[in-house]
């Protein structure tokens, strides 16, 4: 069994070990350092091994995943003294480009670039992934088994395509628990209590993502299909529309890929 160490054992790097136990993989097969002793603890309780260094946790491991903040990651890569040459470099660090990682490594290094996003801590993530040339197909299959393990993964064929994955699935969850969290505030403008209000809300934000992916129409026809002539629906539709809903979400958007692109140039 592929021998995976996690260099940082946070939020995500939990989510990520939970997942591929979840799925069958074993414990003992899976190698984690981190400089917090809470969450060397916790991975601990997973039940996989817990380093005292990160040289300790890369020495057996064929894939190596970097779950550290993006400021970090050039340093460390460039302090490891085990080989990388023959290993698989996973790195889930916002922001820090394949260029930046490579220039540290031995030259030849296999690197994956992923951009999850907040959900895989539910198991619902949505990663995209970029290779560079140096990444085999076996390698792919495993990169994309492991970031399968806490949602759906897919590729993209250009680094530069992850700034716009960045403003749309890497920041979006937060668009969508803005749009709950007004929401709740206009139920409660008019008379529903908190509680009833959230309940509301979220359960309709489920069902809804719920409905979207089960079905064979788009967003729009689904949206089409519930907006009767005249309707309640359609003069919400219509209120949303005239203040400019979609130029909107267009503008956060880009503003998210600019400022992806910019912290990829700082890196």
């Amino acid at each position: 069994m592929t021998q995976i160490a996690f260099l940082g054992a946070g939020n995500i790097a939990q989510a990520i070990m939970g997942g591929l136990i979840e799925t069958g993989y074993s414990g003992s097969s899976i190698h984690a350092c981190d400089p917090v002793p809470a969450c060397e603890e916790r991975a601990r309780a997973l039940g996989v091994n817990v380093a005292a260094d990160n040289d300790a946790a890369i020495a057996e491991a064929n894939v190596v995943i970097l779950c550290v903040k993006p400021n970090v990651v050039v340093e460390l890569l460039a302090a490891v003294s085990i080989p990388l040459d023959n290993k698989l470099i996973i790195s889930v660090a916002a922001g820090v480009t394949i260029a930046s990682m490579a220039a540290v490594v031995p030259p030849g290094t296999a690197i994956v670039r992923c951009m999850p996003n907040t959900p895989a801590l539910v198991k619902t993530g949505m990663t995209a992934m970029y290779a560079n040339a140096a990444v085999s197909s076996d390698q792919r299959g495993q990169a994309e088994a492991i970031l399968a393990a806490v949602g759906q993964a897919i590729w993209v064929d250009d680094e530069s395509k992850l700034d716009a994955v960045t403003a749309v699935s890497g920041s979006g969850p937060a668009y969508f628990f803005l749009m709950m969290e007004s929401m709740i505030e206009a139920a409660c403008q008019q008379g529903l209590d908190a509680q009833t209000a959230k309940t509301l809300v979220l359960q309709t934000a489920l069902g809804s993502a719920r409905m979207a992916m089960d079905s064979v129409d788009d967003p729009a026809t689904l949206r089409q299909n519930v907006t009767s002539p005249g309707g309640t629906t359609q003069a919400a539709i219509e209120s949303f529309q005239a203040a400019g809903f979609a130029d909107i979400v267009e503008a956060a958007v880009e503003a998210a890929r600019r400022r992806s692109v910019e912290l990829s140039a700082e890196s």
